[in-house]
C-alpha cells in the first residue's frame, strides 16, 4: 500500500514553512484548551492518529501521550514526553488492546488510499479503546467544500459528517457530539489567527454556520 502513497515528508515541507507552523500551532493550542480539553479527563491515555507535528498532542493535558504519523519529521516536534510511531493508521500492533481512554484524529483520514482503509483504521480504533472509550474527529466535510476538496494532491477519500457518523454507528459505536461545520477548511481560510479572536470564535456556534468546513465527531464505543 505504501507504494502508490505520495511522499509525506516532501509535501509537508512544501505544504507548511516554519511560520506557518508557529501560526498554527497557535491556533491548534486554543482550540485544545478552551474547547476539546473538555472531553478529555487528566488520567486519560489519549492516542492521536495522524498526529503530525504535534498541535494536538503537545497542548493536551492528560496521563499519557501516545502519536502515530507516517512523517518522520514528527518525532522532532512532539514533546519529549510524547510516545511516537511511525506507522500506518490502519495497523497499530504497537498499542494494546483496550488500552486507550481517546483516540483522536484531526485532517488525516482523507489521505488514507481508500475507503477500506477507513474502515481498517476505525476497527483498530474500537480495538484499542476501553469500554465506553472516545473517538474524536475533524476533518474537512466534503459537503461544504466542493471542488476544492481535490486541491491538496494526497486527499482521497470524501468524507462527510453524514458518511463517517454511518460508518461509526455501524462499527460498534455511538455518536454522542456531531458539528457538521466546526473550523473553516484550512487554517489559512477564515479563521482569526490571533489567539484572543480564535477564542472568541469558538463561543459563537453560529459562527461555526457561516465559514466553517470542518466536520467535528465525537463518538463513545459500545
Amino acid at each position: 500500500m505504501a507504494s502508490d502513497r505520495p511522499n509525506v515528508q516532501a509535501i509537508y515541507d512544501r505544504r507548511f514553512g516554519t511560520e506557518d507552523r508557529r501560526k498554527k500551532d497557535a491556533v491548534w493550542k486554543v482550540i485544545v484548551e478552551d474547547y476539546l480539553q473538555d472531553w478529555i479527563r487528566p488520567s486519560d491515555a489519549v492516542l492521536d492518529i495522524g498526529c503530525g507535528f504535534g498541535e494536538f498532542l503537545n497542548h493536551v493535558r492528560c496521563g499519557r501521550r501516545v502519536g502515530v504519523d507516517l512523517n518522520p519529521e514528527s518525532r522532532s516536534a512532539l514533546d519529549s514526553a510524547v510516545e511516537f510511531h511511525a506507522a500506518e493508521a490502519s495497523k497499530l500492533p504497537m498499542v494494546p488492546d483496550a488500552s486507550m481512554n481517546v483516540v483522536f484524529t484531526s485532517n488525516f483520514m482523507e489521505h488514507l488510499p481508500g475507503k477500506s482503509a477507513v474502515e481498517e483504521m476505525i476497527s483498530e480504533v474500537r480495538r484499542v479503546l476501553v469500554p465506553g472509550g472516545s473517538f474524536i474527529a475533524l476533518g474537512p466535510n466534503v459537503r461544504f467544500i466542493a471542488g476544492a476538496y481535490w486541491d491538496f494532491w494526497d486527499h482521497h477519500v470524501p468524507i462527510s459528517d453524514r458518511s463517517l457518523s454511518e460508518l461509526l454507528e455501524t462499527s460498534g459505536f455511538h455518536v454522542t457530539d456531531s458539528h457538521p461545520k466546526f473550523l473553516p477548511y484550512t487554517t489559512r481560510s477564515s479563521l482569526p489567527k490571533s489567539p484572543w479572536l480564535v477564542r472568541m470564535y469558538l463561543k459563537v456556534p453560529l459562527a461555526w454556520r457561516v465559514i466553517g468546513a470542518q466536520f467535528l465527531i465525537r463518538a463513545r464505543k459500545g
